[in-house]
C-alpha cells in the first residue's frame, strides 16, 4: 500500500498537509505519540501482540546501564522490523565527506582562515552528494571530537534514505528550506532554525524552498545538551519549552529504497523493498527536534567589562574532562550593548580550545567587512585572533551609550581538539587569501607615556 503522495501536498500515513505538522515542546522529555488510536501500548513496552500487527523495537542513544538521568531510549512499534530496513551492504564513495581523523600532508591547518559562502552549482546535488567537509577533529573511531561541514542542496532524496551511526548531526541552515522526514516524525527547518538528529536515526531530506545551503557540526561524542546556568539560575538563554519534536508519523510504502549508513567514517548502501519510515507510534527521549534561533535570550553584562564568549551557549556536548567540552554550539544574535568605559566587541585572545564561526546574517561586530552570510572563519586552538582594525578603532572611539547590536546572528562550533582542514577547505573553498592581513593595520599605540599616541 502506497500512502505517500506528493510530499508538497500531503505526508503520508495520516494524511496530513505540511501546513499542519505538530510538534510536542521540550527538550530531553519523556514523550508519547501516536499516528493511529491506540497503536501506543501503555503501562508496558513490550505486549506479546502489539495492535495493528506491529513490531516493537527499541533504539538506544545510551549504553542500557547508563545513569538514569542520562539514559536515553524510545520505544518504536512499526510496520517491519528494522532488520527488514537494511540487507547486504555494499560500500560506496562520498568523496567530500570525511571523518576525523582527516590529516592533509599538503594542507596546512595552523593559521587563521576565513571564507565566503560556498557558491551553488548547477549540479544536482542532494543531503549525501552536497556534504562538503571544512575541518575534522578527533577521532571517529573511538568517538571523540567532530567534523563541520557546508551543505549545498538542489533536489530531494526520492526512495532514498540515510543514518549515521558515527554521530548525531546539528543542522543550522542559512537559505532555503528543507524538511526532514525522520522514523520519528518530520521537522521542516528553515534559516534561524536548528535541528538535530541523533545517532541511529533513518530519515530522509527533502529540499522544500531552495536552492539550500547551511552548516553542519556531526558531533561524534557525547550527545548535545543543554548548559548548565549555574548562578544564572532556571531562565534564559535556551529554554527547554522552544525545542520541538515532531509527533508519530509513517510511510507505508513498497517501493525500491535505497538506505545509506555512514558508519566508522565509511559509507554504505544497502537496497530493500519499501520505505523505512514506519513506525506508527513511540514513546521514550531519544528523538529529533527543532529550535527556534530566535528564542534565544543572551545574557550579557549591565555595568562593565563583558563575560566570555561561553555566556552565549546555547547547547554543549560534554567530554570526559568537566568544564571542557567535547563541542560546544554558541550563537551571536541581537542584543544591547550598555557597558560603561568598556571595549565592547570580542577582545584580543588566544584560546585552548578551537573556534569554527559561521555567519547566518547581517554583520559580526568583530570584523564589520569580509565575514558574510553563508562565510566560514576558523581561529585554530591557541592561535591569536580578534577585532580588525576598522572594530578595534570604532569601539576604542566610540560614545559609549547604549546601542543594539542589530540584523546580525552568526554562531561558533568549538571543540577541545584542533581542526584539521579538508583538502576541499584548503583548496577547493573560496578561502579569503588576505584574511590574515584584516590584522596589518594594527598600529603600535605605545609611547612611553601614559596616555600614549590616542591622541597624537
Amino acid at each position: 500500500m502506497d500512502q505517500r503522495t506528493d510530499s508538497n501536498q500531503n505526508l503520508a500515513g495520516n494524511g496530513r498537509n505540511t501546513a499542519d505538522l505538530e510538534y510536542m515542546p521540550g527538550f530531553g522529555n519523556d514523550f508519547e505519540t501516536e499516528a493511529l488510536p491506540g497503536a501506543l501500548p501503555q503501562g508496558m513496552n513490550s505486549p506479546q501482540k502489539c495492535a495493528y500487527g506491529l513490531y516493537g523495537e527499541q533504539l538506544s542513544g545510551t549504553a542500557f546501564t547508563a545513569p538514569s538521568h542520562q539514559n536515553e531510549r524510545t520505544w518504536c512499534y512499526r510496520i517491519r522490523p528494522s532488520v527488514k530496513h537494511t540487507s547486504r551492504f555494499r560500500k560506496i564513495d562520498l568523496p567530500y565527506w570525511k571523518s576525523a581523523p582527516n590529516v592533509c600532508d599538503d594542507v596546512v591547518s595552523l593559521g587563521q582562515y576565513r571564507w565566503d559562502p560556498v557558491p551553488h552549482t548547477d549540479e544536482g546535488l542532494n543531503w549525501l552528494t552536497g556534504m562538503r567537509t571544512m575541518t575534522t577533529a578527533g577521532d571517529v573511531n573511538t568517538q571523540v571530537g567532530m567534523a563541520s561541514h557546508i551543505y549545498l542542496i538542489t533536489k530531494s532524496m526520492e526512495d532514498e534514505y540515510f543514518y549515521s551511526a558515527d554521530s548525531e548531526l546539528l543542522v543550522v541552515p542559512q537559505e532555503g528550506v528543507l524538511r526532514f522526514c525522520t522514523e520519528l516524525g518530520v521537522i521542516e527547518l528553515e534559516p534561524k532554525e536548528i535541528a538535530i538528529l541523533p545517532r541511529g536515526l533513518v530519515y530522509r531530506v527533502e529540499l522544500v524552498e531552495g536552492p539550500a545551503r547551511g552548516f553542519v557540526c556531526e558531533n561524534y561524542g557525547q550527545k548535545f545538551e543543554l548548559p548548565g546556568r549555574g548562578p544564572i539560575g532556571a531562565n534564559c538563554m535556551a529554554n527547554r519549552r522552544d525545542f520541538k519534536t515532531p509527533v508519530a508519523h509513517y510511510e507505508d510504502r513498497d517501493a525500491p529504497s535505497t538506505v545509506t549508513v555512514k558508519w566508522c567514517g565509511q559509507f554504505h548502501e544497502t537496497k530493500i523493498g519499501h520505505s523505512p519510515l514506519d513506525v506508527v507510534a513511540w514513546h521514550g527521549n531519544y528523538a529529533p527536534c527543532k529550535y527556534d534561533l530566535r528564542n534565544y535570550c543572551p545574557i550579557g553584562s549591565i555595568l562593565f567589562d563583558h563575560p566570555d564568549p561561553s555566556i552565549f551557549t546555547v547547547l554543549t556536548a560534554p567530554s570526559g574532562v568537566p568544564g571542557t567540552a567535547n563541542i560546544d554550539f554558541v550563537l551571536f544574535r541581537e542584543r544591547w550593548m550598555v557597558m560603561e568605559d568598556t571595549f565592547r566587541p570580542p577582545w584580543y585572545h588566544k584560546n585552548i580550545m578551537s573556534e569554527l564561526m559561521g555567519n547566518i546574517y547581517g554583520q559580526y561586530d568583530a570584523k564589520p567587512q569580509g565575514f558574510i552570510p553563508g562565510g566560514m572563519s576558523l581561529h585554530n586552538m591557541m592561535l591569536p585572533h580578534g577585532p580588525d582594525n576598522n572594530a578595534f578603532e570604532g569601539a576604542s572611539n566610540a560614545d559609549l551609550k547604549p546601542e543594539k547590536l542589530d540584523n546580525t546572528m552568526s554562531f561558533m562550533f568549538e571543540t577541545r581538539f584542533p581542526q584539521h582542514l579538508t583538502e576541499f577547505a584548503a583548496k577547493d573553498a573560496p578561502l579569503q587569501d588576505d584574511y590574515i592581513d584584516c590584522w596589518d593595520s594594527l598600529g603600535k599605540k605605545f609611547d612611553g607615556t601614559p596616555e600614549g599616541t590616542w591622541n597624537k
